[in-house]
């Protein structure tokens, strides 16, 4: 377990890990910005039937981002939960947790696009076939959602500000089901645009049975 450095500026008191990880999310962005398409072509997750599909895409999409609220969301969500937890944890375990939930996400988010691929050869064409096959998925959502479960099974107790859609303090547990039951219908039902829903709950699955696995072998904190 590590502790957390109470001295110095609050760039220093980050842990190391949470801190590398935006470090890279931001040069990745700047990266994305300066040479802008080639960037998705190559780094963002393609489905896997899709001529444009890599292996080291189920990596790579997490430090990809579409735009500066994309980004600047995902971070400050990181930088609110990782650091609890990578205190908690220590480096190692955490970016163990991350990286999983994150590729955890990736794979589900692809399976339920194969579905997908196979309703709309059925019913809506090849057009529509292709068009799936082209769709870039960029993001560290999964791995962000996967953190927020972990905080609420963690701390089930701790208040946490809910500011949208009311200002209203909720405990961590009924925070985590709120937005896991609205990725789950939003995702059912088509709502929320080109939102990768599944993803998010994929990273929630993971790292619910990355927590109940390191409980049951009493590895929570080693």
């Amino acid at each position: 377990m590590s502790y957390y450095n109470n001295t110095g500026s609050w760039w220093s008191r980050i842990p190391p890990v949470v801190k590398n990880l935006i470090m890279i999310n931001i040069i990745m962005y700047i990266a994305t910005v300066i040479f802008g398409n080639v960037m998705y072509e190559k780094l963002a997750l393609f489905p896997f039937n899709s001529p444009l599909f890599h292996p080291y895409q189920i990596l790579t999409h997490m430090f990809m981002h579409g735009g500066f609220w994309h980004i600047f969301f995902n971070m400050y969500t990181l930088f609110f939960f990782g650091c609890i937890l990578e205190n908690v944890w220590g480096g190692k375990k955490f970016l163990l947790f991350y990286l999983v939930t994150g590729i955890g996400a990736a794979l589900c988010h692809s399976g339920v696009l194969y579905l997908q691929e196979i309703h709309a050869l059925r019913t809506a064409g090849e057009m529509a076939y292709a068009q799936i096959l082209a769709t870039p998925t960029v993001g560290a959502s999964g791995a962000i959602y996967g953190l927020l479960l972990a905080y609420g099974m963690m701390f089930p107790n701790n208040q946490l500000q809910l500011i949208f859609p009311i200002p209203i303090a909720l405990k961590a547990k009924w925070f985590v089901m709120i937005f896991g039951g609205i990725e789950l219908v939003t995702g059912l039902t088509g709502m929320g645009g080109n939102v990768a829903h599944f993803a998010h709950l994929g990273g929630m699955l993971f790292g619910y049975f990355m927590i109940v696995y390191w409980k049951k072998k009493g590895k929570m904190y080693f």
